[in-house]
């Protein structure tokens, strides 16, 4: 079974024969213990061209130590990664199925082989409060690393890592850290082991544009794209592990990638990013069937919950169940199904190619002050046409879908004017919110649209029809409110001005 661990830690280089500092005095500290000498082996994995390691991954087996098993390092955020752990197993030559499949996003189908074999002599230091529980860990280690492969190189060295401990504060790592510094001991370039032991393998990091005040238009538009691309990728093992709310930041990611390509498809030239936009739309298409099946069942869930208990009448609850469960089960299946294929890393690769050698226009280069505007304008009109015959319709049923291409059209402006805000600031950070609250009125008479012909199922022939009634009613009226409050909130969503 997979255990995850979250560690926050810091790397630092130390000059062979250097001295550590005594940290038993830092203010907090009650004592130290240690040291206590470990010694530790272990082999890491990835493809041949090292896609993990360049995307600030390691996947190894290690034996020694208390932790002793197979690991994969994840980033989030500074200074900490999240670690999966398996036990050590029989495996040797190949890492165990549940880690290799998380790191498929990055691998796309390439084989995972031993590329780096790392020892590591270790002593380690405790410190810890008046109540014996740990605030930090530090930990001295000579290291003696070799590649693996066609050509094999080696190196050693010494490095400090400082690792918080369930007890510790942010503010002590700095305390250590200024200790250390004094020492003369200073914080490593390196993020890994394996990092330090590849050096140049790594190759340079890929540029990635600034979005600020005096950007070209086509570097905000960029940065905004590496920024939805990073979280597609983190996203991604998540979703496989059916973490809360993965699902749906997976496909805002997608979402929010193609409404920047579309609204802004004379500053990336439309002609060459049609193909992704549509892979885009497909992929998000296929996680959204598991996400509507999750916002359905806790909408059910919470509306069962405010009911006052004598209008609930039978085991609700259990048919909730009954019905959601096996429906989010086979499209959970179905999303990991689609992470797996082939069209799915293609997606991936296209990604990677447009922010390599992006297909910028002569736009691109431009003063995002004075590009931007307009284009955020043409995504309102847009609405503005969709919103007004929304409100002109008199046929429910077509009104309901004027409605739901509202919704789709004020998620469009919402992300068009959100791409913008390091240029623009508070009247765009503004702007931005007034097109998310009118996404989410939208979103809520879709949801009721949605909720009425499954409730209506539910309820025929069941001895619990006469609740599922009830929420059926509910739903109705929140459908009639919300098409009502649409008129008024629309007025005061008007033209963008900045």
């Amino acid at each position: 079974m997979t255990t995850s661990v979250t560690e926050t830690e810091r790397k630092y280089e130390a000059a062979s024969g250097s001295s550590l500092p005594a940290l038993g005095d830092v203010p907090g500290v009650a004592a130290e213990a240690g040291p206590e000498q470990l010694d530790l082996e272990a082999t890491y994995f990835d493809t041949a061209d090292l896609r993990l390691a360049k995307a600030g991954l390691t996947l190894r087996r290690r034996t020694g130590g208390d932790d002793a098993g197979w690991h994969l390092k994840l980033p989030k955020g500074t200074d900490s990664r999240e670690e999966l752990r398996l036990p050590l197993g029989r495996a040797t030559k190949k890492p165990p199925k549940d880690l290799a499949s998380l790191v498929r996003v990055h691998t796309r189908g390439a084989e995972l082989g031993p590329v780096a074999q790392i020892k590591t002599s270790r002593q380690r230091w405790q410190l810890v409060d008046d109540a014996g529980q740990l605030l930090v860990e530090v930990v001295d280690d000579v290291v003696t690393a070799q590649t693996m492969g066609e050509s094999t190189t080696t190196n050693s060295w010494r490095e400090i890592e400082v690792e918080l401990g369930e007890n510790g504060t942010p503010e002590l790592l700095d305390t250590v850290e200024e200790r250390l510094g004094d020492a003369g001991i200073h914080r490593s370039e390196a993020t890994s082991k394996l990092a330090q032991l590849l050096g140049d393998r790594l190759g340079d990091k890929t540029r990635k544009p600034k979005a600020h005040k005096k950007s070209t238009a086509g570097d905000v538009v960029l940065a905004y794209l590496h920024e939805q691309a990073a979280a597609l990728k983190a996203q991604d093992p998540m979703v496989r592990r059916q973490e809360d709310d993965a699902v749906h930041q997976l496909r805002v990611a997608t979402r929010r990638m193609r409404s920047a390509l579309q609204a802004y498809g004379t500053i990336l030239e439309r002609e060459e990013t049609q193909d992704l936009i549509d892979e885009l739309k497909w992929v998000a298409g296929v996680l959204g069937r598991q996400r509507d099946l999750e916002v359905l069942r806790m909408r059910f869930e919470d509306a069962l919950h405010a009911l006052e208990p004598e209008l609930v009448l039978g085991d609700v609850a259990a048919r909730l169940t009954r019905h959601f469960a096996p429906l989010e089960a086979q499209a959970h299946n179905d999303s990991v199904e689609t992470l797996d294929s082939d069209r799915y890393f293609a997606l991936l690769d296209s990604i990677d190619r447009l922010l390599a050698d992006p297909p910028i226009t002569a736009l691109a280069a431009e003063p995002a002050r004075k590009v931007l505007p307009e284009l955020i304008t043409k995504t309102y009109r847009k609405l503005k046409k969709r919103a007004e015959r929304a409100l002109s319709e008199e046929d429910p049923h077509q009104r309901d879908l004027a409605m739901h291409d509202s919704r789709k059209a004020a998620k469009r402006l919402r992300y068009a004017t959100e791409i913008a805000e390091p240029v623009f600031g508070k009247p765009a950070k503004s702007y931005r919110k007034q097109a998310k609250d009118l996404q989410t009125l939208l979103g809520e008479h879709q949801d009721a649209v949605v909720a009425r012909p499954v409730l209506r199922q539910l309820g025929i022939g069941d001895e619990n029809g006469f609740t599922f009634g009830l929420l059926h009613g509910r739903e109705t009226a929140i459908v009639e409110n919300t098409a009502a409050e649409f008129r008024d909130r629309w007025k005061g969503v008007g033209k963008p001005k900045f």
